[in-house]
């Protein structure tokens, strides 16, 4: 989508980065011009995403991931291009231009939230009229409310094999975009069949209120007892929480992350308005740094069988990287939080609430579970696997306190359990370097972007200097014979390159621009590159330095390329002489 570098340049004007991002990323610590951050692409504990407000630029120093305020709002919201900047647009209430309404990408993802909406409306229809008494007693069983039912949108998907197919062939959608929703599938004998059939129907929204896709709760005997729209375009289970369009409204400064649908429906009519649940799958580190936006606590309330348990224990590990605390909520006389409100009452589970245990209580209380402390082997044993535990925090202070817990326990020494918790430390600490120092050493070239490879180190740092320099100051290349794109022995290296090349006939490019042209891992990479110092005064010298390197390189490679090409030519006549004498 070809938009103007004057409408994009004023696009980013008048969205400061700092702004946006901050609307996504705690940025509190301060140096210089850079304000830094947890990364919101990768778990982290410290803060390496820094965000330039002189420069307009963001920058993880972990994952590598960079760029403008147009790849910033791409990756974080998972839009494309035009997307994102019609994101950024309405945000600073600027008109879209009339010519960037014709993307296809953008018009077939308008087309699929609009068949979901219509979709969401069809099953609400089905779930208020007589075909939807299924529907209608299971909720009545659950005690769910009218005005729940419409607030949730929650609908009725008919035991039939084509009535949704049909009523949406009738809105004049295409087979082709209803198999791209994931609404129906193919027939053996070629036609299609609607895939949600006789169950209760869950709109999921995203955060912005558009329905992206469903979740299916069945009403009869069958598997699976739910069934989630498949990955489209405009979904991805794995990136988004199921009501989390109204838990990121509440003012309770929390998320109750819960297991099921039923169970954050009954919670929010109960006045618990910041519950919230995975779709189908355990917690996601994608759907962890979605809760991370709005709020730093969650209390996890996952069901108190073994499933639960482990559920629970792995949700604990994803958030702790985001520096979000987490409480874990215990249900005694329940299964799920739903029963226990039903038969408790909603004060007596927000008293529940306040009593919570943290994350480190809640897993050393299911470590010492695991244990008979009342003999040696059991109290040695327990000691082990909660010493390890607690060697993995990060502050000496929590390390003691802790360990002062332990000893006082299973009755011994705290100088010991400290001195124990410590050499532990120690062991993973050297354990952890040398699984860096193996897989540095597994590596054949090196890359500030994981997805693009570095085979010939030397030359490609010469290439990055290269394009430095074409960015810095393009008048450079005004007195010597420049490199060829086709020169440079990595193909995003070239491609960036040439892209600068392109703009400097023009003036200077910004991030703005290039965000339409480059791609997001290549803006990355630009943006790694920008990162590292260059010194224009003595540019000229520099960057014949760094072309003399590229064809040096190139051409002591050569010889090599040429002893391939004669053997593989070897080969293929050893081959065909081996074939001709038998």
């Amino acid at each position: 989508m070809a938009f103007s570098e004057v409408f994009l340049q004023e696009l980013a004007d008048r969205n400061d980065i700092v702004d946006v991002v901050s609307g996504y990323v705690r940025l509190n610590k301060k140096s210089g011009s850079n304000l830094f951050g947890l990364c919101p692409f990768h778990s982290e504990k410290t803060p390496s995403f820094s965000v330039n407000s002189d420069k307009q630029i963001y920058h993880c120093f972990g994952c590598g991931k960079g760029g403008g305020v147009i790849n910033f709002v791409m990756e974080i919201e998972n839009l494309s291009f035009p997307e994102a900047v019609e994101f950024l647009a309405k945000r600073a209430g600027m008109p879209m231009p009339e010519e960037s309404r014709d993307d296809p990408a953008a018009r077939r993802r308008e087309q699929l939230l609009a068949l979901n909406k219509d979709a969401a409306r069809f099953f609400y229809d089905q779930f208020r009229s007589p075909a939807g008494r299924p529907a209608q007693d299971y909720a009545a069983r659950r005690e769910l409310t009218p005005a729940t039912v419409k607030k949730f949108g929650l609908g009725y998907a008919p035991e039939s094999w084509n009535s949704l197919t049909d009523a949406m062939k009738a809105k004049g959608y295409s087979e082709g975009l209803l198999l791209q929703a994931g609404l129906v599938r193919k027939g053996k004998n070629g036609g299609v069949y609607d895939t949600f059939r006789n169950r209760l129907m869950f709109p999921v929204f995203n955060v912005r209120g558009n329905v992206i896709g469903f979740s299916g709760r069945i009403l009869g005997d069958g598997e699976p007892k739910y069934m989630n729209s498949p990955e489209t375009p405009v979904f991805s289970k794995s990136h988004n929480l199921f009501a989390m369009n109204f838990a990121k409204k509440s003012k309770a400064g929390s998320v109750i992350l819960c297991e099921g649908n039923v169970d954050v429906v009954s919670m929010h009519q109960a006045g618990f308005d910041n519950a919230v649940a995975s779709l189908g799958t355990s917690l996601t580190p994608e759907q962890a740094r979605l809760i991370s936006r709005y709020v730093n606590e969650v209390i996890i309330a996952y069901d108190n069988d073994g499933a639960g348990q482990k559920a629970t224990a792995r949700a604990i590990g994803i958030l702790e990287k985001l520096d979000v605390k987490t409480r874990v909520l215990t249900l005694n006389g329940a299964k799920d939080p739903d029963e226990f409100i039903k038969k408790f009452g909603p004060d007596a589970f927000r008293n529940l609430l306040d009593k919570s245990e943290d994350q480190v209580d809640y897993t050393l209380r299911n470590i010492r579970d695991r244990y008979d402390l009342t003999n040696a082997e059991g109290n040695l044993s327990f000691l082990q696997e909660a010493e390890t535990f607690v060697a993995g925090f990060s502050g000496r202070a929590e390390r003691e306190l802790y360990a002062m817990r332990l000893a006082d326990l299973v009755g011994v020494s705290a100088d010991a359990v400290k001195q124990d918790v410590e050499s532990v430390r120690k062991r993973l600490a050297g354990k952890n370097k040398r699984q860096a120092e193996k897989q540095e050493l597994n590596l054949t070239g090196k890359s500030p972007v994981r997805s693009i490879r570095y085979d010939n180190t030397r030359s490609a740092m010469a290439e990055e200097g290269v394009i430095r320099l074409m960015y810095l100051d393009p008048q450079l290349f005004d007195r010597i014979t420049p490199p060829a794109p086709s020169e440079f022995t990595v193909p995003e290296l070239g491609h960036i390159y040439e892209t600068l090349w392109d703009f400097s006939k023009t003036g200077q490019p910004s991030f703005a621009t290039l965000s339409g042209v480059l791609s997001n891992d290549e803006i990355s990479l630009l943006t790694t590159i920008l990162q590292k110092p260059e010194v224009l005064s003595n540019g000229q010298q520099a960057l014949s330095d760094y072309i003399h390197i590229i064809r040096q390189e190139r051409q002591d490679a050569q010889p090599e390329e040429d002893l391939r090409n004669l053997a593989a030519s070897l080969r293929n006549r050893k081959g065909y002489l081996d074939s001709e004498s038998t």
